[in-house]
Order: C-alpha cells, then sequence, then structure tokens
C-alpha cells in the first residue's frame, strides 16, 4: 500500500487569494492549478464560479500542501476548512479506505470517477475528521 497524505485547504471563493499569499509567505511553488471554468464539467456552475480553484497543488519547502474553493453546492462553514487528503494509487485501496473510514461516520461526497480522479470522495469519520480520498490517474 503506497499512500501519501497532505493537508487540504478549503476556501469560501478566496483560493487564488490564498495561493497567492502563501508563495508571498512560505516561497510556495505551484506545481497545479485548474478552476472550475477549466474543467469538463464548467457548464454546470454559475458564471461567478468559473474562476474559483477547483484544485491546485503548493510545494512549501519538502511539503505539498492542496488549495481549492470549496464546491459551491456543499455547505461552508468555519471548522471545515481544513481536511487531510488521502492520496491512493488505484481504485481498490482507495474503495477500502473510504468504507473503513464511513463506519460510523458521515459522507460529505460519495466515492466516484470524476474528471481528475478515477475514485474519488470526502467522508468525516467517526471522530469529526475529513478525508478526502484522492485516486491518481
Amino acid at each position: 500500500m503506497s499512500l501519501q497524505l497532505n493537508s487540504f485547504i478549503l476556501m469560501n471563493g478566496r483560493a487564488k487569494e490564498a495561493i497567492e499569499f502563501y508563495q508571498q509567505v512560505f516561497d510556495a511553488k505551484v506545481i497545479f492549478k485548474q478552476t472550475i471554468g477549466e474543467g469538463p464539467d464548467a457548464s454546470k456552475f454559475k458564471e461567478n464560479e468559473l474562476d474559483f480553484i477547483a484544485h491546485s497543488i503548493l510545494k512549501i519547502g519538502e511539503t505539498e500542501i492542496m488549495v481549492a474553493d470549496i464546491i459551491p453546492s456543499l455547505p461552508f462553514q468555519k471548522g471545515n476548512q481544513i481536511s487531510i487528503c488521502v492520496t491512493c494509487n488505484d481504485s481498490t485501496e482507495s474503495k477500502y479506505i473510504f468504507e473503513k473510514l464511513k463506519e460510523n461516520g458521515q459522507i460529505v461526497s460519495e466515492l466516484n470517477e470524476i474528471h481528475f480522479s478515477p475514485a474519488y470522495g470526502i467522508v468525516t469519520d467517526k471522530f469529526d475528521v475529513t478525508f478526502q480520498i484522492f485516486t491518481k490517474r
């Protein structure tokens, strides 16, 4: 089993601003950045949401963090801004972890194939820790 765990920061429409700030403060390097408008599902979103960051990866020293704007259909509330992103190499591994974490927990977003991952979902475990399960293509 090959896993990588990263901090994932969710913003309320301010991810671009946060990325620029972290570049200044931490000399962060942007490894990847995609807006909602650059994704294949852009037509499902409102005009003012197209510039929201769908996903980004920043390298700060030897650490990678992820920053994005919260999906407009999910409620934003203080306290759900930081989660742990578990990166897996295959869907079987992702499914196993997702199933275990959801026991006595709560599914935020079902584990499904989406344009950037063959298996991606969000779950809050029984300890109220939120995990994003991401499978590499």
